[in-house]
């Protein structure tokens, strides 16, 4: 099972990049990339806080995928 996130897509709507989610969450942003490439799971708390930046929810941003 593997998680996959729509991250990329909500950040690239609002024209913001990695530096400035990962200031607004709190994390470096090489975090972020580690999330939008699947190497990275975030914890309940991280995906929250990027569900919350981009007004949706954790279950829009991230899906498991039955693979």
């Amino acid at each position: 099972m593997t998680l996959k996130t729509k991250l990329r897509e909500h950040r690239a709507q609002m024209g913001m990049k990695q530096e400035e989610l990962a200031a607004r969450v709190g994390v470096r942003r090489e975090t972020i990339g580690h999330l939008e490439n699947g190497k990275f799971n975030p914890s309940l708390k991280l995906a929250m806080d990027i569900a919350r930046v981009f007004h949706t929810t954790v279950e829009e941003l991230f899906q498991f995928d039955e693979e």
